[in-house]
């Protein structure tokens, strides 16, 4: 039998949210994750820097959505402010407000360039914006209830959206019209994503099911029904040979998608989970549930022979018949008919180390600019302009300021430049930033590591000299 540590083992929780988690990412080196909440907060976590964390503040009421950019150097997030925010995650939290839906919005997501974002909202509109322009590039009109959630395919040519009203739409990002749509009948589709090759789409439903569509044939490819509560997330593993869901039931589920069977449950938080997301390179994994925990999980089987992988599994599941038998009964063909358990893991039993101290977590608050459409954009070719309005809850640090006037800038001097320039600096200068940023962060670590000594140096200081004062008087009393 094969080494259990094929299996995925949770590597440590996080807690820094007050509130339940609806949102995970990772950035394109697995080196940082974001997460989002309903205290209306998203953390930035350092996975590759001792005890780092940055918790951003903006947001006016829940967030629902984060992601990366492609490269990194931008976070998007939806709230129920009915509003995006794209952030440059370093120390000073600077992020541009993109206000136009009329609505709690639900998802954001990148095309694979970075270049642009659609979001999906309450008011039944999916839009996409430009992102070095912070502006509204078009609307998508044709779903009749809640879009639940909007994904750009990895090529960017097409956009997945699914709502409320039991629909799953498919729309040409060229032309800007729906080509086709899948129906649910039996419940509507809370996600939708891509799989990495392209060609199909899998929905997570809120009548327990997961669905593979082939968007090529307009074909329903696989049901998967292994949850006993809606679904309410999924994310693809970089292969595209498993599948990983979060379920209201409290569980994780990988999928084999290609034997067409489930191989693990995992176990670990306490409730529903909300979102659930592979790193890039599939080795990792994080959730985010009700319990405002979030959970950053090694994925280890992605690194062993996909056959190797489900040989073993399929021999810890399950057991031969006698051999008298099998010359009676032929064993059936129908696979998919057989009710297939899967091999549970549960980190309460599995890894010891649970309990590993949480990360000093620093509070950043956003110095911010909205931008605002003029008027409503009927076609590719009708884009609003925005005015820039200064927006700051308090006065920004004068690096802020700097970098704010710079960009502002370059906005106005990329008029003739391609669209996917929106900082025109070069690597050097670029790299010499990250550098002096990281260095930054880790003083401001320092600094605030410090002032904890120090306070906790103090208090114990006072207590002396009243200890002191009190044998200075019982000795005088004597």
């Amino acid at each position: 039998m094969a080494s259990p540590l094929e299996d995925p083992v949770l590597i440590r929780p996080f807690r820094g949210h007050t509130a339940a988690v609806t949102g995970v990412a990772f950035d394109a080196n697995a080196a940082q994750m974001v997460t989002c909440s309903v205290d209306r907060l998203l953390i930035l976590w350092k996975l590759k820097t001792r005890c780092s964390a940055y918790r951003f503040s903006g947001h006016a009421e829940a967030v629902t959505s984060v992601e990366f950019s492609p490269d990194g150097q931008v976070l998007a997030s939806a709230s129920q402010d009915h509003t995006v925010r794209l952030w440059i995650p370093c120390i000073h939290g600077e992020s541009s407000v993109l206000k136009g839906h009329t609505a709690s919005v639900r998802s954001v997501s990148f095309s694979h360039d970075g270049y642009s974002l659609v979001s999906a909202s309450n008011d039944k509109l999916v839009k996409i914006w430009s992102v070095s322009y912070q502006r509204l590039l078009s609307t998508l009109f044709r779903h009749t209830g809640w879009v639940r959630c909007a994904k750009f395919s990895p090529d960017g040519r097409i956009i997945a959206s699914c709502g409320e009203d039991k629909s799953i739409n498919i729309w040409d990002t060229r032309h800007k019209n729906c080509v086709n749509t899948f129906s649910d009948y039996e419940g509507f589709p809370a996600y939708v994503d891509f799989n990495p090759s392209g060609t199909c789409i899998a929905s997570a439903g809120s009548n327990n099911t997961v669905k593979l569509w082939d968007i090529r044939t307009n074909k329903l490819l696989q049901h998967f029904k292994v949850h006993r509560a809606g679904v309410n997330c999924i994310s693809f593993h970089p292969s595209g040979n498993y599948l990983i869901t979060a379920s209201s039931d409290g569980t994780l589920k990988i999928l084999d998608l290609l034997g067409e069977r489930l191989i693990y449950t995992l176990r670990g938080h306490k409730g529903p989970i909300l979102c659930v997301a592979f790193s890039k390179g599939g080795e990792k994994f994080a959730s985010g549930g009700v319990d405002a925990q979030v959970l950053l999980w090694k994925t280890n089987f992605d690194t062993l022979d996909y056959e190797e992988v489900l040989e073993h599994n399929f021999k810890r599941t399950h057991i031969d018949d006698p051999p008298h038998l099998l010359d009676v009964y032929l064993r059936s063909p129908h696979l998919h008919d057989e009710q297939r358990e899967s091999v549970e893991v549960n980190p309460t039993f599995d890894v010891p180390d649970i309990e590993t101290p949480d990360p000093v977590i620093i509070d950043i608050r956003a110095s911010s600019h909205i931008s605002t459409p003029t008027k409503a954009a009927e076609s590719s070719n009708d884009v609003p302009v925005f005015k820039g309005v200064g927006e700051s809850e308090e006065l920004p640090s004068p690096s802020a300021s700097s970098s704010a006037r710079s960009s502002k800038r370059k906005a106005e001097s990329e008029s003739g430049s391609a669209v996917g320039q929106p900082r025109g600096i070069s690597s050097s200068v670029d790299c010499a930033l990250d550098h002096i940023v990281g260095q930054l962060e880790m003083l401001t670590l320092t600094i605030s590591i410090l002032e904890q000594r120090l306070t906790s140096t103090e208090d114990k200081l006072k207590e002396c000299v009243k200890d002191q004062q009190k044998m200075l008087l019982k000795g005088k009393q004597n």
